[in-house]
């Protein structure tokens, strides 16, 4: 009998690497670990008003099934009324597509943006996952660098070349992850000149580290070329497993309507958002501060604790960041990247991310994240730091 025959775009390395294997028979075996990836805002001890989100949850309407393939109006007058108090003047609900994840916009967007072969514009180092979600849809991601000189800048010069006859859309991180670099106003009229559609992932835009007025707020504003803006609960709210993320389709109104369209009809396809959430959206929007103000709180009082912990004499380089929950430190290159990551496990029980995993150019990076709880977050580092220190001094 012969064998099923898979698609390539679904193949995938599932062998465990090295830094894989050590970390399962480090927790196996109940060593102490300073985690310094967490991620999960449900569990780093952020606080909830569960009380509301609860509440919220518990409405008779989800009783009701009312499919609308862009969302229940309700729920999006509600993402849209948010964003307009938070610098999106021009939100409006009839413009806002819901998803169950922004991963499920990025599919619903490159489904009506691209065929099968065409390509994206992708910014490195980025998220991983970006690779995978342009792959289930049969498009090519190309990249386009990010350098750094004390800041983190697109390079347009290498993105330009970058383009090519199919390349269809050009996918921002605003901030990225991990770099945590926000779009520049400057960086959004070079890129929108280029006359092709933005797809800018939002997700951590509400985690400032720092004030620049030469930012943008989303890049839906004023957009001069067909712009997809998304965010969504997971971030926003620090709700992952409520699985709600909404889009701002932004631009000219000819190239919006034909978006919107395509969209709807994708969307009408899937019906994948549950009326239980869409119904409960206005109220966990509302009921999200305390949650917002903390994790703002977190990722603040880590970054400055990482500053604190060096000095002139450290090999080790804090990057600047801007944004979001992730810090990049640069290490010196006598370990390569996994080295330093086995190194720090085994002897130190400190868990970090290595550069590769989200595409650096070169070596010796680190990142870890920002929601690490602080007690962890500082011993993991302070341990880190000594170790890089012993490291160089032999």
């Amino acid at each position: 009998m012969s064998r099923p025959r898979f698609s390539e775009r679904s193949a995938h390395e599932s062998t465990p690497n090295a830094l894989a294997l050590a970390l399962a028979e480090a927790r196996a075996a109940g060593r102490p670990l300073y985690d310094l990836t967490v991620s999960n805002p449900t569990r780093a001890g952020i606080p909830y008003d569960a009380d509301a989100i609860l509440g919220a949850l518990s409405s008779a309407a989800a009783l009701d099934y009312a499919p609308d393939a862009l969302g229940l109006h309700t729920a999006r007058e509600a993402v849209a009324a948010d964003l307009r108090a938070h610098g999106v003047p021009g939100a409006d609900a009839s413009r806002v597509l819901l998803t169950a994840s922004t991963s499920e916009a990025y599919s619903f967007v490159l489904k009506a943006l691209c065929d099968p072969g065409d390509d994206v514009l992708a910014p490195e180092p980025s998220y991983p996952l970006l690779a995978h979600l342009a792959a289930l849809e049969g498009v090519r991601l190309t990249p386009y660098p990010l350098r750094y000189d004390g800041e983190w800048h697109v390079d347009l010069d290498a993105l330009r070349r970058a383009r090519g006859p199919r390349t269809r859309a050009i996918l921002l991180v605003h901030p990225n992850n991990p770099t945590g670099s926000y779009l520049k106003r400057d960086e959004l009229r070079a890129l929108s000149a280029l006359g092709l559609p933005l797809v800018s992932d939002e997700v951590f835009a509400r985690y400032p580290l720092t004030d620049d007025p030469r930012r943008v707020v989303s890049a839906a504003n004023d957009a001069e070329v067909l712009t997809f803006a998304m965010s969504g609960l997971s971030k926003l709210a620090g709700l992952p497993q409520l699985k709600l993320a909404f889009t701002l389709v932004a631009g000219p109104d000819d190239d919006v309507r034909c978006a919107l369209a395509r969209l709807e009809l994708i969307g009408d396809t899937f019906l994948s958002v549950s009326a239980p959430i869409m119904h409960a959206l206005p109220a966990l929007l509302a009921a999200r501060a305390p949650t917002e103000r903390a994790i703002h709180a977190r990722v603040t009082r880590n970054f400055q604790a990482i500053r604190a912990h060096l000095d002139a004499r450290s090999p080790a380089t804090l990057l600047a960041a801007e944004g979001g929950w992730y810090a990049c430190l640069r290490l010196p290159r006598v370990l390569s990247e996994d080295e330093w990551a086995l190194r720090l496990l085994a002897d130190d029980g400190v868990v970090v991310q290595p550069g590769y995993f989200f595409d650096f150019a070169d070596e010796a990076y680190v990142v870890l994240s920002l929601l690490t709880p602080e007690p962890s977050f500082d011993a993991g580092v302070a341990r880190l730091l000594e170790r890089v220190r012993v490291v160089v001094e032999r």
